[in-house]
């Protein structure tokens, strides 16, 4: 499959295209969850494709053509006017979550415009308007524990786990995850070994690095790397 993306219209969001080659020299590919949010454009109709909890196995059809908006963990929900937690690990048609004439529209102009057009609607629609989820993903990366969170934005740990699943689909405990699991990766590909990699990255140590790995990807994290 053949992929490139650059930096889109508005701060926060890539824009990615992929087509697939001819089989067989198509490929299965490992999607790894990364608190994203993806409106995809595929020609035909226009999906959104929700946070994923866990790895998936995407295999490419020959059609499959895409040009798409990767919207940064939190900043997907305000632009499309929907709480994360209606798509989570779920590819939706767009016409189910506005409607049908609604989403047609959108779909004609960008069956006219293409990838300018998309660029287009997304500098009409809106911005985050609650800095909670930019705040929240921060404090997710630095490895902050839950009730610290908490802490910081003034909420319960319940209303932190609502308001978090609205935003990113899940609560701040999985995003943690998700983003420990991001940390490992980089680092372990870079070149570093694997006991420091859980060190650095926050697990407990190797045995646990592997464990998380293996619960959200259902690979090994040498099979990631290599």
């Amino acid at each position: 499959m053949t992929y490139a993306e650059r930096p889109a219209a508005r701060a926060g969001v890539v824009l990615w295209r992929s087509s697939a080659p001819a089989e067989p020299a198509r490929q299965p590919s490992l999607i790894l969850p990364d608190g994203c949010l993806d409106l995809l454009w595929d020609g035909k109709t226009l999906r959104v494709a929700g946070p994923d909890t866990k790895a998936h196995l995407h295999v490419p059809r020959d059609d499959e053509n895409f040009v798409a908006l990767r919207f940064a963990a939190a900043t997907g929900p305000a632009a499309l006017g929907i709480s994360a937690a209606e798509v989570v690990d779920q590819y939706v048609p767009l016409a189910d979550l506005w409607g049908t004439r609604r989403a047609w529209l959108l779909e004609e102009q960008i069956a006219q415009g293409g990838a300018a057009a998309l660029e287009q609607w997304l500098l009409t629609a809106p911005a985050p308007a609650d800095p909670l989820g930019g705040n929240v993903f921060r404090m997710a990366q630095t490895g902050l524990p839950v009730a610290e969170m908490a802490e910081h934005t003034g909420f319960s740990a319940r209303q932190l786990q609502r308001r978090s699943k609205e935003l990113f689909g899940y609560g701040p405990g999985h995003l943690l995850r998700v983003l420990r699991l991001q940390r490992a990766l980089a680092r372990a590909r870079a070149g570093q070994p694997l006991a420091g990699v859980a060190a650095d990255a926050g697990y407990c140590d190797q045995a646990h690095l592997s464990r998380e790995v293996r619960a959200l990807t259902g690979r090994t994290p040498g099979e990631l790397v290599s």
